[in-house]
């Protein structure tokens, strides 16, 4: 914390979902905690019509559309926020941005020539659309910024936002991620899926299974997921329903390989260390890790490593929603912070789908074929991603924060 800064306090008092296993905090829940879907995990039954005129969805990217979204779900559900435009921001993550518009826009400038190329092909690619999208529809003039850190993006994204809340910046935040890397142009498969294939990357199996023996890689996914931020004196006062408060936050660089993570999870470990010390509490406080767990053989293993480093052999029970979701990159982390939301309101701990046989190497407690009773306290959200961007979300109720402190 800056030297002679109060921090405020945070409180998430809105969350949107548009994900795989269901669109919409009650779907989105059931579905985690339930099987895995034996299909791809696209986001069934989205209409961008329910958010966009049709000219305008024409002209936004999946990306774009799945942010909107999930963020005008979060604003619905937060209520009569009544903020002051210019202390009301949003940051959104997304890893790779309009990634399909930029593959049907080469192909049309190959096969039909550059006059037939969209006019519209960079405000759809761009990885801010998604962000300047919310402040336009929601007329909010604080900081307006979009973080880009692969699979950490969602999880940094959130840490900034509640930054601009605790340290006085904005009195409310729109904040999480979004991807949409996985559709297809036409005939031709999309070139995000067959990128990750081809750097073996994606389970060969088709099922996603962390911290497994058996487990080969990650399922692609796409999604968004959106939480509102208010300082929480504010949310009170105006009577909102407060899901949890965020207590602290980190974010660390591995600064050792592009797409492997550091040995035995070196930096995902200072993370977790700096987001508890963040957050004022210690190993023994918190009560649940939901991590990043994406079933690639080295990953998981690194970040059970570390987890052990910091908590211990076996430690607070771990789970991965991976196993149901898959991995979404950017959304990932905005999808986890939503099911930790939730997990804590409903006091039920999603099990980890697909894991059978844990790797004997990995000492954790996973949680694995039921749902399991949440001890209250501090949730630990973790994120990781490609470029060795670590990020890390502390998360509780709010009495029990209150109680501390």
């Amino acid at each position: 914390m800056p030297a002679g800064l109060a921090k405020r306090r945070v409180a998430i008092t809105g969350i949107g979902v548009a994900s795989c296993v269901g669109i919409g905090a009650d779907a989105f829940f059931d579905g985690i905690c339930g099987p895995a879907p034996e299909r791809e995990r696209r986001v069934v039954g989205f209409d961008p019509g329910n958010w966009f005129e049709a000219k305008e969805a024409r002209r936004t990217d999946r990306f774009a559309q799945l942010t909107l979204a999930s963020a005008s779900m979060a604003v619905e559900d937060a209520g009569e926020i009544a903020v002051d435009p210019d202390r009301a921001g949003v940051v959104f993550g997304t890893g790779v941005g309009g990634l399909s518009t930029l593959q049907e826009q080469i192909t049309v400038l190959v096969e039909r020539g550059p006059r037939r190329v969209s006019p519209f092909l960079v405000p759809m690619i761009m990885g801010n659309a998604g962000a300047a999208a919310i402040s336009m529809r929601f007329g909010w003039r604080g900081p307006c910024e979009t973080i880009v850190t692969a699979c950490a993006a969602g999880t940094q994204s959130i840490g900034n936002a509640y930054r601009l809340v605790a340290y006085g910046r904005c009195d409310a935040v729109i904040t999480g991620g979004a991807e949409a890397a996985m559709e297809p142009v036409g005939e031709r498969p999309a070139i995000g899926a067959v990128a990750f294939g081809n750097m073996t990357a994606l389970s060969s199996s088709g099922v996603s299974r962390p911290f497994d023996v058996r487990r080969d890689g990650f399922i692609l996914a796409e999604g968004g997921a959106a939480l509102v931020l208010e300082e929480l004196d504010r949310a009170r006062a105006r009577g909102a329903h407060v899901y949890g408060e965020l207590l602290g936050a980190a974010s660390t660089a591995d600064a050792y390989h592009i797409t492997a993570p550091a040995p035995e999870g070196a930096g995902a470990r200072s993370c977790m260390e700096l987001a508890l010390d963040d957050a004022g509490i210690s190993p023994a406080d918190v009560t649940h890790i939901n991590a990043h767990g994406t079933s690639t053989p080295v990953g998981d293993l690194a970040e059970a490593q570390a987890i052990e480093k910091v908590f211990g052999s076996l430690g607070p029970p771990v789970t991965s929603i991976k196993g149901v979701t898959g991995h979404a990159l950017a959304a990932a982390g905005a999808l986890e912070a939503v099911a930790v939301a939730l997990t804590i309101e409903r006091g039920v701990i999603p099990p980890t789908a697909g894991l059978e046989d844990l790797e004997p190497a990995i000492h954790l407690d996973v949680v694995t074929g039921a749902p399991r009773r949440l001890v209250p306290g501090p949730v630990l959200s973790n994120s990781f991603g490609f470029g060795g961007h670590n990020g890390c979300l502390v998360i509780a109720p709010v009495a029990d924060a209150a109680a501390r402190g």
